[in-house]
C-alpha cells in the first residue's frame, strides 16, 4: 500500500525489521518525496504513534558498549571485518534515526518543508552507506550480524525523544561530528593495512556525505533557536539566509545565543566532555566553528 504522506511512509520504514529492506524501502520513499510523488509531509488532522524503538531483526547480538570487543587498527582481516561491521551497524541505526526525526518531530514542531527534505536526503544517504558497507563486509568474508554490536546511538535517541533541539544537538552535532573526527584516521588505517577498497568507500562516499548530515543538524538547531526568539521571522522560511560562503548570516548576538544554548543542551544530555582532537576542517564545512565545541572538551568546573 502506497503511503499518502511522508510521515506515514517514514513509519513504514521504522516498522520494517530487516535492515536491507529498511534501506531499500527508505530509498524508494525518499525518491517519491524528492520527485513530488508524495506531496504532503503529514496529515494535519492525524496523530500517528511513533514507535519508541524501531523494528529490528534479532540476528545482531547486542552487548553493552563497555563489553564490546576491541576493534583493532585494521592491520588484520579480523580487525577490518570488525571495523566495517561496526560502521555498518551505526549506519543501520542512522537510517532509523533519520526517519524517526521526520515522523516524531516534523509535524509536532510545525517544521517547514525543507526540514523534511533535508532529513529525507540524510536517510537516503544512510541507507546507501549501510548497503555498501554490508556488501563490503561480505567481500571481506563476513556478514552483517556475524559480530556483536551495541545500541548506544538509540539510547541517546530515547533520551532526546521529547526535545528536537536536544535530538539535533546530540545525534547530529555530537555523535555525527565525532564520526567526522575519527573517519580520517580509520581511512588511513585501512590504507596502511592494504585495504584500499574500504578506504576509498569511506573517503569518497561516507565521509563527504556525513559532513552534510552534520550540516543539517547545525542548520535546524540554529533555525529553532532563532524561531523561538522571533516566531514571525521564520515561520514559513528556511533556516537563516546563507552568505555566498555558505555560512549562516546571524548577528553576533544571535550566534552567541545559539552557541550558549548548544552548550547548555550538550552538558545536560551528554555525559562527560567531548573528546579532542577535533576535525576542524570538516566541522567548519558542516557550519560550526571551534566556539561550538572546544568549550565542551573540558570538564565544567563546579560552580
Amino acid at each position: 500500500m502506497e503511503s499518502k504522506t511522508l510521515v506515514e511512509a517514514a513509519l513504514r520504514v521504522l516498522n520494517t525489521p530487516d535492515p536491507f529492506e529498511k534501506a531499500r524501502l527508505g530509498d524508494s520513499v525518499a525518491c517519491r518525496w524528492l520527485d513530488g510523488t508524495i506531496t504532503q509531509p503529514y496529515n494535519p488532522s492525524l496523530d500517528l504513534p511513533v514507535p519508541d524503538r524501531p523494528a529490528r531483526l534479532t540476528n545482531v547480538k547486542l552487548v553493552s558498549p563497555s563489553l564490546m570487543p576491541k576493534l583493532g587498527k585494521a592491520g588484520s582481516l579480523q580487525s577490518r571485518q570488525a571495523i566495517v561491521h561496526s560502521l555498518a551497524h551505526t549506519e543501520s541505526w542512522a537510517i532509523d534515526l533519520s526517519w524517526d526525526i521526520v515522523a516524531r518531530f516534523g509535524k509536532q514542531e510545525a517544521m517547514p518543508r525543507e526540514f523534511f527534505t533535508d532529513f529525507v536526503k540524510v536517510a537516503q544517504d544512510e541507507g546507501r552507506h549501510f548497503t555498501l558497507l554490508a556488501a563490503r563486509l561480505e567481500e571481506l568474508g563476513s556478514s552483517y550480524g556475524a559480530l556483536p554490536a551495541h545500541d548506544g546511538l538509540w539510547d541517546s535517541a530515547i533520551a532526546t525523544s521529547k526535545d528536537l533541539l536536544a535530538r539535533l544537538a546530540i545525534e547530529h552535532c555530537v555523535h555525527e561530528a565525532r564520526g567526522l573526527d575519527v573517519l580520517p584516521t580509520t581511512i588511513s588505517r585501512f590504507r596502511n593495512g592494504g585495504d584500499n577498497e574500504t578506504a576509498k568507500l569511506l573517503e569518497t562516499v561516507v565521509y563527504p556525505e556525513e559532513i552534510t548530515h552534520c550540516a543539517a543538524g547545525v542548520r535546524w538547531f540554529r533555525y529553532l533557536c532563532l524561531r523561538s526568539r522571533d516566531p514571525a521571522l521564520l515561520r514559513d522560511s528556511l533556516a537563516p539566509p546563507e552568505s555566498e560562503a555558505g555560512e549562516n548570516v546571524c548577528t553576533i548576538e544571535e550566534n552567541e545565543e545559539v552557541i550558549q544554548k548548544f552548550h547548555a543542551i550538550v552538558r545536560t544530555h551528554f555525559r562527560g566532555p567531548l573528546k579532542p582532537p577535533f576535525n576542524e576542517v570538516a566541522r567548519k564545512a558542516a557550519g560550526f566553528g571551534p566556539q561550538w565545541y572546544e568549550p565542551l572538551a573540558t570538564k565544567e568546573s563546579a560552580p
